[in-house]
């Protein structure tokens, strides 16, 4: 199976793998927190396999990625759109999960020409949305600092350890590199703390009237995100696909990749991208 190389456009890291973005349209996967690109190491490889370009970056202050600050929503949906061109796409199927959900779909929102498809896995795009736990801890002055200024590797390995069967001791060291310095553990709370949900209001229906396939794949033992939210994406969105993976939680693409890259894989070939 081919291996996903490690290359940089500007300040930003990212793993590419297949074909040139000449052959098909290429997908464009963005992390959420506290991972990154790393997240997509068996997706990238099982789509280049299947002939389909794909590339996954770092956003800033996760993975090899320098921080940029602010670290704000803004600040990340403004890299995108900037590493979309510094790396030469041109229209993309977005690929969003978790914090990257909210990036990602407020940036497919704000540039619908450049989108030519989507996956949505366990994320929220929705004004009413509900913070769990931690998140709530994080927006909080004062706790989110004491929260993320005690988070050591062993800590971050344990959090992540019980939530996801998937996550080795190689993907722990990769997830620890947002936490190295002040500068990225700031940014992690002006990111959380910048994500406004009643900011989304004026982007309810516009999901909708990209009108571009879209396939809702979640991880059904998800316990910041349930399966509610993502027959919400499947109702809100015509024509979208809904698929349950019954035997992963949150992280699914840690939990059960191959079923994941099977899902995308049927999914990309039906709608001919």
């Amino acid at each position: 199976m081919p291996q996903a190389e490690i290359k940089r456009t500007g300040a930003i890291a990212y793993r590419q793998a297949g074909p040139p973005w000449s052959a098909r349209v290429p997908v464009l996967c963005l992390h959420g927190w506290p991972q990154s690109s790393y997240m997509w190491r068996h997706l990238l490889p099982a789509l280049a396999s299947a002939g389909q370009p794909a590339l996954a970056p770092d956003l800033p202050g996760f993975g090899d990625s320098p921080p940029d600050p602010p670290g704000t929503w803004e600040r990340h949906v403004e890299a995108v759109e900037r590493f979309r061109r510094e790396a030469g796409l041109d229209r993309v199927v977005l690929v969003v999960h978790d914090t990257g959900g909210a990036i990602g779909l407020r940036w497919a929102c704000d540039h619908p020409e450049a989108v030519a498809g989507m996956v949505i896995t366990n994320t929220g795009f929705f004004p009413d949305y509900e913070w769990h736990e931690i998140a709530r801890t994080m927006r909080t002055e004062g706790q989110g600092e004491a929260l993320v200024d005690s988070v050591s590797r062993e800590g971050l390995a344990a959090l992540l350890a019980a939530a996801s069967s998937g996550i080795d001791e190689r993907a722990v060291d990769e997830y620890w590199k947002a936490f190295s310095d002040q500068e990225g553990r700031r940014g992690m709370l002006e990111l959380y703390r910048s994500l406004d949900f009643d900011e989304l209001e004026p982007y309810q229906g516009r999901l909708a009237e990209l009108g571009v396939p879209t396939l809702v794949l979640w991880g059904e033992k998800d316990d910041y995100l349930p399966c509610d939210y993502a027959s919400r994406f499947a109702r809100e969105i015509p024509g979208a696909r809904l698929a349950l993976v019954e035997t992963a939680g949150h992280f699914l693409f840690e939990d059960e990749p191959e079923r994941c890259a099977r899902a995308m894989i049927d999914f990309l070939r039906q709608v001919v991208l």
